[in-house]
């Protein structure tokens, strides 16, 4: 049921997964071959990734000098990042740390505050945390007692995170410039599928020794929001290196017992499992993830039918690659439409979607809106 790696197009192209499945294919790479995967690679945020990756196969040496400093000033931002990450989130829980719960952190900050192998090479635009609903008027004023606050956002996009999203407008701070996404869940309340964020809650566990009262996912909700947060957001200039974050997890936990079919049984507890399809088929179609086989047998009853999988691998084949004018076809430009409109779609019915499209499409872009992350 999954794509073969016999059929992908981008052999010539994609550069960066083709170096991520097979380190061995750089010792082929002329001078050409190695300028564009830098350009490829920084349009994917993935120059850091890619040098640790040939780091940890003692490869290091294979890249030209011309192209070294590239990986290296990268390398170099994203363990300054990591460093960076770690005092925000202190920051972060001694501003939260009059409510009554734990300070529960996100994506690439929860992967470095537990030590995961999916926040090597990890660059950042924010900080995302969790907190109830009940909590999050007490967390926004804590927060910006602290010196975050929300600027830069239309009225328009004001009211929809706040009534239509499932966090509330991003928090800049007054000196530091560092943003935090504050969310109540991970999907709005208007989407298809709502994982109650209460279950997602009742199995959080500590970050590690090093991060006392700092709190993450289980490993397998990890892997659950990771995907859910990649299939359900319209903006995808990031996709693939999303992508090599969920491989890195993926890779991470299979090694525990029982482990897939725990990871199945809750993306369908979550209503996550359609989610979980697509991300291990295009993790295993980009990245060559192994997925047993039983897997994809125990994913049957949230497979796509022929015809929409078809439609999806035509989409996000190529909204998930490098976003780079190398590795675009003509039907790049649709791919990221439809990836865009489809998210949307998951998000928000009708009667909401329409009316939202035509705004951000014919109104939003003859206001005055310096925002730094659009509705």
């Amino acid at each position: 049921m999954h794509l073969s790696r016999h059929t992908r197009a981008d052999a010539p192209k994609d550069l960066v997964s083709r170096m991520l499945r097979s380190p061995d294919t750089l010792l082929r790479f002329s001078m050409a071959d190695w300028d564009m995967l830098v350009r490829q690679a920084r349009s994917a945020g993935l120059l850091a990734r890619i040098h640790n990756v040939l780091a940890q196969h003692n490869m290091i040496e294979v890249i030209p000098a011309e192209a070294r400093w590239h990986f290296d000033s990268a390398a170099t931002l994203a363990n300054k990042q990591q460093l960076a990450v770690r005092w925000e989130v202190e920051q972060i829980r001694t501003a939260l740390a009059g409510l009554d719960c734990p300070l529960v952190v996100l994506k690439g900050a929860a992967y470095v505050t537990a030590n995961l192998p999916a926040a090597s090479g990890r660059l950042f635009n924010d900080i995302d945390i969790l907190v109830p609903r009940s909590l999050l008027n007490q967390a926004e004023a804590a927060l910006m007692l602290a010196g975050w606050h929300t600027s830069g956002l239309s009225p328009y996009d004001e009211r929809y995170y706040r009534r239509w999203m499932h966090e509330i407008p991003p928090m800049q701070h007054l000196h530091r410039a560092t943003v935090i996404d504050v969310h109540h869940a991970i999907l709005p309340d208007t989407a298809r599928y709502f994982p109650d964020p209460q279950k997602l809650l009742n199995r959080i566990v500590p970050a590690g020794d090093d991060m006392p009262g700092v709190y993450v996912f289980s490993a397998e909700d990890r892997i659950l929001h990771s995907a859910t947060h990649l299939f359900h957001d319209g903006e995808l200039p990031h996709g693939l290196r999303d992508l090599t974050d969920l491989d890195l997890l993926l890779r991470h936990e299979a090694a525990a017992p029982h482990f897939w079919p725990r990871l199945v049984a809750r993306a369908d507890k979550l209503q996550l499992g359609r989610s979980l399809y697509y991300a291990l088929r295009y993790t295993q179609y980009f990245l060559d993830t192994p997925v047993p086989e039983k897997v994809w047998d125990d994913l049957r009853p949230v497979t796509p039918h022929s015809a929409l999988l078809k439609l999806m691998d035509s989409i996000f084949s190529r909204a998930l690659a490098p976003a780079h004018a190398s590795c675009d076809d003509a039907f790049s430009s649709v791919a990221r439409q439809a990836a865009y409109v489809r998210a949307h779609w998951l998000r928000m019915p009708a009667h909401l979607l329409i009316p939202h499209l035509l705004h951000k499409a014919f109104i939003s872009p003859y206001l005055d809106n310096s925002t730094a992350k659009p509705a």
